[in-house]
């Protein structure tokens, strides 16, 4: 067997030296993508959150805290209106009796006459 030629094996090795060059560029690429992706992954997940506990939070807590007085002013309210409709059923309730008793001493006098 005869021995290969010189450059032959010159430039396979050259191009074995650069297809090694290749590979690890390219695992090297995927790496730092990778790295990339869970990045922009965390960012997506997570600024929605920030922004909700920086902005949206306070207003809504506020939001609801008014709401609760708004609610609160509406029930006592409604009671203070409920207890004005009782008095003014009572009142009514009274108010045929003492109609009655006056009208029965006008018509009295005036049969009388």
């Amino acid at each position: 067997m005869e021995n290969p030629p010189q450059d032959l094996l010159k430039e396979i090795y050259h191009l074995t030296r650069e297809n090694n060059e290749m590979l690890h560029a390219q695992r090297r690429s995927a790496f730092l993508m990778g790295i990339l992706k869970f990045l922009l992954y965390v960012v997506l997940f997570a600024a929605p959150i920030w922004f909700y506990m920086t902005y949206v939070s306070g207003t809504l807590d506020t939001l609801i805290t008014e709401m609760n007085k708004i609610q609160g002013t509406t029930t006592v309210q409604q009671q203070k209106f409920q207890g004005f409709e009782k008095a003014i059923q009572d009142f009514r309730s009274k108010l045929p009796a003492f109609m009655q008793g006056s009208s029965a001493s006008t018509s009295s006098t005036s049969s009388q006459q």
